[in-house]
């Protein structure tokens, strides 16, 4: 039974299918080895595989390895373990080098044919060649020469016989189409560097929009599916795969790329952030790479809601970030235990617990997640509230601990402040409080009114944590701001040491997720020698989402 479809690409294969063109269908993901992927390719991803899970079909992995001067086996592993983490398997992993003799060959075929011709003019004198879109292109003087000689020049080439950049390879078209893709696009250059995977078998390598149609077709590609920018190189797609004489033939659709506000979708420009050590590598928490993701702590499953949420679209649109943390969001308040995290330690001795005395409570994991478990936290003479939890002078409506105040500590005693001990600047130094008998859970006193419930660590066990909180690398454009360069902010990264967390961290293996109550959600992330836990910022608890 053939499913139902719900976009326009769907809709294609449908039809496709009940038509009798075609009886299974075929995908293929092809990434270019010469970055990490970006949040961008993960529609991508999510389309070329979600078909194939849909329809029951296959999806290739193919690297369009056609440029070695950019290219690496690093991008190439990085890209696997990338799709792999988002949770999708390739039927067949290839690259366009696969194809490199069956390429050669078919350029050679058009040759035969009258379709193409070895050209002796630089890049610059084919772009003022071309034409513009009101005026059509002027013919190259070699466009007429004789297919033998085409074909002595075209072996020379591939056989190393002249300089890099001197003579090109042009499909023979229309240099008066109103298609400027179409007005004798070169298809070969010479090129004399080591690819990662033929070594310097070559000198002269394809042009993607020659390679692409042909790795599509050779591999019984059925719906090639890309991004918006090549709408207008589909004649050339459909114009190599005809005069190559394949049958059948794969289809080209293209849906709207994914643009996120304020988020980096360049590989150009990442790899820039890299190299100037602005970032410290592909998977910086803060680079919108999906392993920085990874790294930062964004689960694999946010990422696909998101993706999923944002839909497949026709035109061109920008998306606000806040969806997909929303998402990330969602994710985690089901599956991120809570704890209790201290960023700035305030003493607060709690007189009536005799020092060596403490007092156990039992607190849930997680009160959203149907599984979750309970653990224990310890109250002893010494712990630690947030400075901000306590005011000598509070501000207007302020909810939090007063002197003569009181507050429930979260999941243990409401407490009475009794004194405050200031520093020789007159700075809070440390507070005393006295805990309400039976003011716990399930208490006598546990129906005191308070103004507010606080965070806090038992001082005896404490964790001493690092947190590492990430914002934007983009701030917004402005009409006088609109520069990459001066769009980078310098405060992507604030790191807050001395931060204190209960002992049910110490516990947690290295990439497990934690909503701290009260502030946001974290990973961790390492543990230092000294024992000190490092945490990243995966997204705040505010929700900016506009549902």
């Amino acid at each position: 039974m053939i499913p139902e479809p719900t976009n326009f690409i769907e809709d294609i294969i449908v039809d496709d299918l009940k038509s009798g063109k075609h009886t299974s269908v075929c995908t293929r993901f092809p990434p270019e080895p010469n970055g990490y992927l970006h949040i961008g390719h993960s529609k991508s991803i999510g389309i070329n595989f979600g078909i194939k899970e849909k329809f029951g079909g296959k999806c290739n992995l193919r690297f369009d390895d056609t440029n070695p001067t950019k290219e690496d086996v690093e991008y190439v592993e990085s890209i696997k373990e990338d799709i792999r983490w988002l949770g999708y398997e390739w039927d067949r992993e290839l690259y366009a080098s696969d194809y490199f003799d069956a390429t050669y060959e078919l350029a050679v075929k058009l040759i035969r044919k009258g379709l193409a011709y070895v050209c002796e003019y630089s890049p610059e004198e084919i772009r003022a060649t071309r034409g513009t879109l009101k005026e059509p292109g002027q013919e190259s003087p070699y466009r007429n020469r004789s297919v033998e000689e085409n074909l002595t020049l075209f072996e020379n080439m591939k056989n190393g016989m002249y300089p890099d950049g001197s003579k090109v390879l042009r499909a023979k078209i229309d240099m008066a189409s109103p298609n400027m893709n179409m007005r004798d696009p070169v298809i070969y250059r010479i090129l004399r560097a080591t690819h990662h995977r033929t070594g310097d078998k070559w000198c002269i390598y394809p042009m993607y929009d020659f390679a692409h149609p042909i790795g599509d077709a050779l591999e019984g590609i059925t719906h090639s599916i890309c991004t918006l920018e090549f709408e207008d190189h589909r004649p050339l797609y459909d114009w190599v795969t005809e005069h190559c004489d394949f049958d059948p033939r794969p289809r080209q659709i293209e849906f709207a790329r994914l643009n996120i506000k304020n988020t980096i979708m360049s590989k150009r420009y990442l790899k820039k952030l890299v190299d100037t050590g602005f970032v410290e590598g592909w998977n910086d928490p803060r680079m919108p790479t999906i392993s920085g993701m990874r790294e930062r702590g964004y689960p694999a499953e946010a990422i696909k809601d998101f993706t999923s949420r944002v839909g497949v679209a026709k035109a061109n649109s920008e998306v606000d970030s806040a969806l997909l943390e929303h998402c990330v969001r969602e994710y985690l308040n089901v599956h991120a235990d809570r704890c209790m995290v201290v960023e700035r330690p305030l003493k607060v001795y709690i007189d009536n617990v005799p020092e060596g005395e403490t007092h156990e409570f039992e607190v849930q994991d997680n009160p959203n997640s149907e599984t979750s478990g309970t653990h224990n936290v310890k109250l002893g003479h010494l712990i630690y509230i947030d400075q901000s939890d306590f005011a000598l002078t509070p501000p207007p409506k302020y909810k939090r601990l007063v002197e003569g105040g009181t507050v429930r500590l979260k999941g243990a005693y409401i407490i009475r402040h009794t004194a405050t001990e200031l520093d020789a600047d007159g700075n809070v130094a440390a507070i005393r409080c006295e805990y309400i008998p039976d003011s716990a859970q399930g208490g006598a006193n546990a129906g005191m009114k308070v103004k507010g419930v606080v965070q806090w660590v038992n001082a005896a066990d404490a964790v001493d944590c690092e947190l590492y909180k990430y914002a934007s690398l983009l701030v917004d454009a402005t009409e006088t701001v609109t520069d990459f360069n001066d769009r980078l902010n310098p405060a992507s990264l604030t790191v807050v040491e001395g931060a204190k967390a209960e002992p049910f961290v110490a516990a947690g293996e290295i990439g497990k997720a934690y909503q701290f109550m009260r502030t946001g959600y974290y990973k961790k992330a390492r543990v230092s020698a000294d024992g000190t836990v490092r945490f990243y910022l995966i997204v705040s608890l505010k929700d900016s989402y506009n549902k």
